[in-house]
């Protein structure tokens, strides 16, 4: 067991995130194994699927099983937490992958820090890395950028903000939105910007599609697309990245919020690092 964390008290338990199979069974870890049947409490993002697991795993649970997700996420903290400050040693597992990323379990650890308890985590499944690993696009610096907004409008500010990203972005999306995201890609990067969809990774009908988006965007329309997805975009060419016009909607979003044009301009210019004086002229030039 880790060393307590700094004022935490010697007796008290310990918090674990347990990174748990994104689809393949076979690669939950020993670690994992060995937790599932020992921790006191098992705090489950969905308690059907981890009776699922435990059972291809053949674990026998020995602790209390909690429900965790979303929904009950701020009511549920402060409990988990007084069950540490008592000794008990609490198991985190989210339905894939690591708790936390994307699924429930900030909470408790934000929590935890603030009070000196324990946390610590046993790695494993990735859906992030998987994807970017399997892309064929640059690795070496990466952001993670989960689900874009579903509101049109949303989702194209955000998409504005992201156009000179220099680094390959991994973005989740389900299955029946993946067009109209492809699409919205396909307006705001350009439809030659190289990208990967990454779908059902480890599962037995993994597939990894590669192309422009344009490419990207065909196959989608032509294709009804089940299982998890993940997508990868690669980052910005040199000379495409931050340029003003391609912020303008951005700029046109808070302004539509009810900021004043030269607030919105100094804000998204500050946020990409790219002239006011350049953004503010682009803006005036688009109306």
């Amino acid at each position: 067991m880790p060393a307590p964390a700094p004022g935490a008290d010697p007796g008290t338990g310990r918090i674990v995130l347990a990174a748990t199979p994104i689809g393949n069974v076979g690669d939950a870890s020993a670690r994992l194994v060995e937790l599932l049947g020992s921790s006191d409490i098992i705090a489950a993002e969905d308690t059907r699927r981890l009776h699922r697991l435990v059972q291809a795993l053949g674990v026998e649970v020995s602790g209390r099983v909690i429900s965790y997700h979303e929904h009950n996420e701020a009511t549920k903290t402060g409990e988990l937490l007084d069950q540490v400050r008592g000794g008990k040693n609490i198991l985190m597992v989210s339905d894939a992958g690591m708790p936390a990323v994307s699924d429930p379990g900030f909470r408790l650890v934000e929590g935890a820090v603030e009070a000196g308890l324990t946390v610590t985590a046993v790695p494993g499944p990735s859906a992030v890395l998987t994807a970017l690993a399997l892309s064929g696009l640059p690795t070496d610096r990466f952001c993670f950028e989960g689900f874009l907004p579903r509101k049109s409008g949303e989702r194209n500010s955000r998409l504005g903000e992201l156009a000179g990203e220099r680094r390959t972005m991994v973005f989740f999306e389900a299955p029946h939105r993946l067009e109209v995201m492809l699409r919205a890609l396909h307006e705001r990067f350009g439809a030659d910007r190289r990208a990967a969809v990454c779908r059902e990774l480890t599962k037995t009908y993994e597939e990894v599609i590669r192309g422009s988006l344009r490419e990207l965007l065909e196959w989608a329309e032509g294709n009804e697309v089940r299982g998890e997805i993940a997508v990868v975009v690669g980052g910005a060419p040199e000379q495409d990245a931050a340029k003003p016009e391609d912020h303008v909607a951005a700029v046109n979003e808070l302004v539509a919020q009810g900021i004043r044009l030269k607030e919105a301009v100094a804000a998204v210019a500050d946020d990409l690092r790219i002239s006011k004086r350049e953004l503010y002229a682009a803006v005036l030039a688009a109306r």
